[in-house]
């Protein structure tokens, strides 16, 4: 045998060039978020999509499963119902109690601007 100098790699082979190389996932852009609590439950809407907390269970919905979400006020006035309908049609609800009675006003003004923000068709 003879001393042949190594084999290079042929062309197409090989790390790509720095302008194709994978690039870290970028972080999504931020928006504006709501947040609803109480002792017990929870009600967050954000770029990620919606979650619910209830008694140390989180439920979390991405835009991409919902098909709407929607909100209205408890038979008594005292809480905030918040809905999710899925993408196969099983609904999801939360209740959030505000105290004071007060804080709901400001929580539909809230919500409604953020549903509004990443859902604009509805």
């Amino acid at each position: 045998m003879t001393d042949q100098p190594p084999a290079s790699t042929p062309p197409g082979f090989g790390p790509p060039p720095p302008q194709y190389a994978p690039q870290p996932p970028q972080p999504a852009a931020p928006g504006p978020e709501f947040l609803a609590v109480d002792k017990h439950n929870s009600v967050v809407v954000d770029v990620s999509g919606v979650a619910f907390e209830m008694y140390d269970i989180t439920v979390d919905f991405p835009w991409a499963e919902i098909r709407s979400v929607h909100y209205k006020a408890s038979p008594n006035g005292k809480a905030l119902m918040v809905a999710v309908v899925h993408l196969d049609g099983r609904v999801y609800e939360c209740v959030v109690n505000a105290k004071p009675r007060e804080l709901l006003r400001g929580w539909f003004a809230q919500l409604a601007w953020v549903l509004v923000y990443y859902r604009p068709m509805g």
